[in-house]
């Protein structure tokens, strides 16, 4: 590894150094060599990864810390939160030259654990290894992970659970909450924060005129497209707390997220999110609320005769990020479509098709794959209301007419998934794994690495949802 240690030059204010904290009995889980190597590893610390991954080692030149930072959880203020179970263990650069933080989650209590007891267990290590993996795989902007290891050692939650770590790798950790944070309890602070975090992950912002505005609007332009892409896959987070966003628009923090199966809007994913505030439908508007928040937080860097134009500036860069994600989402699902982007009637023809697979219940990934592949027949034999879809269809192929069709049916199956991580396929490499059988955490890495194409080891079951009459797999906030 290379290592290029940026996060301990700030104040050590912002941060707590301390060692991780090993588990009993750590052993493999499961590696990923690709990430390892674009990383710089070096073939001895690929051979060493379940020491890396179980805290049993650290990066040589680089002091593990966690991060403090606040936030607003389901909209309320939450106060000082930070890394209560994870540690930045190394910042690499990889072959591209970025710099990649490396996050050890699991690795213990610290200073912000609060009530908790610093550990990750199993069943929600194996959910983020995949569905980071599934994310990165469909070109969406996410963490990843090099690997995980489990362990002898249980740890209490509804019930015992064997213990599990995470090497989690991010272009960033710093969140919106850290901006809320500095503002709250070391606002001396504010100005050297911001100015690193544009040196860090936005250069280009520096010859700007105005540097903290280029980087506002920069921030909110990725947030919107990250979450466009979101609800162009059926991706729904779950928990958008200030605290779970970063500032480069890359999806972080898996807990109770999912992939929609059924296509409905207000579908909640997370069983603890009694409100449904953060539905699939609702994500869009959440993450414009969270910018606003953070936006907030960045007006003590005025200068005190311009505090009003710099407002001004601030609210009409967040005055883009409706416009940056409806271009997008439009854009995307036109792909999605197999329809032409320059066609007054794509994004409505789209749009119904949307409308049809939410009044009939049908699968979403799927629905898009059939249309992709032509199968129109199949389509409506699934729809009670068939004059709806032959509506449709009519449309559909009236705008397609005269088209470089060819052209338009590359373009679908490089946007229309044949495989996403269904809850229960997750849940069935759980259960393996919990008897020591990493063999289905294995195929499903096989599977999501292109999951655009078939692959030989696809299996019935990952095609579509659970049956009507089987329980869909609940997922909650504790992992």
């Amino acid at each position: 590894m290379i290592l290029n240690a940026r996060y301990p030059q700030l104040n050590p204010k912002l941060y707590h150094q301390q060692a991780p904290m090993p588990l009993q009995g750590a052993k493999a889980g499961h590696f990923n060599g690709a990430l390892a190597d674009s990383l710089q590893w070096s073939e001895a610390e690929k051979d060493n990864w379940v020491a890396l991954c179980s805290g049993q080692q650290t990066v040589e030149g680089f002091e593990p810390l966690a991060m403090v930072y606040a936030g607003h959880q389901f909209g309320q203020w939450a106060g000082q939160l930070g890394d209560g179970r994870g540690l930045l263990i190394a910042q690499v650069k990889s072959k591209t030259g970025a710099t990649i933080d490396l996050h050890l989650k699991g690795a213990g209590k610290t200073p912000y654990s609060r009530m908790g007891d610093g550990r990750a267990v199993l069943r929600s290590v194996i959910r983020e290894y995949l569905a980071g993996h599934a994310l990165n795989g469909l070109g969406i902007a996410s963490s990843n992970a090099v690997g995980f290891t489990s362990s002898t050692q249980t740890v209490q939650r509804e019930r015992a659970e064997f213990g599990a770590m995470l090497l989690r790798t991010a272009d960033s950790h710093i969140r919106l909450g850290h901006f809320e944070w500095i503002n709250q309890y070391a606002p001396e602070q504010l100005t050297d924060f911001t100015q690193k975090c544009i040196e860090w992950h936005f250069p280009e912002c520096l010859n700007a005129e105005q540097p903290v505005l280029a980087f506002a609007q920069q921030v909110i332009s990725r947030t919107a497209i990250m979450i466009a892409d979101w609800q162009l896959v059926g991706f729904a987070h779950g928990v958008m707390n200030t605290d779970n966003l970063n500032i480069t628009g890359s999806t972080l923090d898996f807990g109770p997220f999912g992939f929609m199966e059924r296509f409905r809007p207000n579908w909640i994913n997370n069983h603890s999110d009694a409100q449904g505030r953060y539905s699939f439908q609702n994500q869009p508007s959440i993450g414009h609320w969270n910018l606003w928040i953070w936006l907030n937080n960045l007006i003590p860097l005025a200068k005190a005769e311009g505090k009003e134009q710099f407002k001004q500036d601030l609210a009409a860069a967040l005055e883009q990020y409706e416009p940056t994600f409806l271009t997008h989402y439009q854009q995307g699902l036109n792909q999605k479509m197999g329809l032409p982007q320059d066609h007054a009637e794509s994004f409505d023809c789209a749009m119904q098709f949307l409308r049809i697979l939410q009044s009939e219940q049908l699968d979403y990934t799927q629905s898009f794959l059939r249309l992709q592949q032509q199968q129109y027949q199949q389509l409506r034999d699934d729809c009670l209301d068939t004059h709806q879809f032959d509506q449709f269809l009519t449309q559909y192929e009236l705008i397609r007419a005269h088209q470089d069709t060819n052209a338009l049916q590359q373009i679908m199956q490089q946007h229309n998934p044949r495989y996403i991580l269904r809850n229960h396929m997750a849940q069935r490499a759980i259960e393996a794994a919990e008897q020591d059988d990493f063999s289905e955490v294995d195929r499903l890495f096989q599977l999501l690495a292109t999951p655009f194409s078939q692959h030989p080891l696809e299996r019935a079951e990952d095609l579509a949802p659970l049956a009507s009459d089987q329980a869909e797999v609940a997922v909650s906030c504790s992992s």
